[in-house]
């Protein structure tokens, strides 16, 4: 396992204008959301309660908001897993993946109601059967460039969207580096810091939940060049 690293993304975004896609409308989606906006991004958010539902979030984020279907988000440049672990099955499936790049921000707790404790999240590990989330999140969505993010925190923890916010880590992990490079050059716009954990697999099973990264709150002081 290689050491964790601030990568050197190959992406420049520099002025260039992303649009997100949200699959989910849950503060997960809002939170990410209005960090994307206040970085000159636009955001497109989908609901299993379908687009009319989400006219009142849409209004309060602003014109860059917009909603639609989970294929309207799909066609997005990079497209954001904001649901439920429950809900994934139903939130991926009848989508055409290939080439898509797709970020998993779930968290695989079993039950309804998330249980957080500790005897909770060793059930809900123990029900991955030896994979990480992200691996099993992959073959629900052939051919989807992965990309593990966002849900290694609370998102009551990056809830200050100034500019002169913290610089808080959000872990990145995936396969696919030219994938990786693009959601770690979205996330640094933001004024937020990708931290690069290697492998879907390894990197994976570091920042989801009952990982040695999970919940740990992390912000990014400086580099020191060698």
């Amino acid at each position: 396992m290689r050491r964790p690293q601030l990568l050197e993304s190959s992406v420049d975004l520099g002025e260039t204008v992303m649009k997100v896609g949200f699959i989910g409308a849950g503060r997960m989606a809002t939170t990410i959301g209005r960090h994307l906006i206040g970085a000159g991004h636009e955001i497109v958010l989908s609901s299993s309660r379908g687009p009319e539902a989400l006219a009142e979030i849409v209004g309060e984020l602003g014109p860059a908001a917009s909603a639609g279907s989970r294929q309207d988000a799909a066609e997005c440049d990079v497209v954001i897993l904001a649901t439920n672990w429950a809900d994934a099955p139903d939130a991926l499936k009848d989508i055409d993946w290939s080439g898509r790049i797709l970020v998993d921000g779930t968290n695989p707790h079993m039950g309804e109601q998330p249980d957080i404790s500790a005897a909770g999240v060793a059930k809900s590990v123990a029900a991955l059967g030896g994979r990480t989330s992200s691996e099993i999140v992959a073959a629900m969505a052939p051919g989807a460039r992965l990309v593990k993010s966002i849900s290694n925190m609370p998102m009551a923890w990056i809830q200050d969207f100034s500019p002169q916010k913290p610089k808080t880590v959000l872990f990145v992990s995936g396969d696919d580096r030219d994938a990786k490079a693009l959601v770690v050059e979205l996330i640094n716009s933001t004024g937020l810091v990708a931290l690069d954990l290697g492998s879907l697999a390894d990197g994976g099973a570091m920042q989801q939940l009952g990982g040695p990264l999970s919940a740990v709150e992390l912000h990014f002081v400086r580099r020191i060049v060698r």
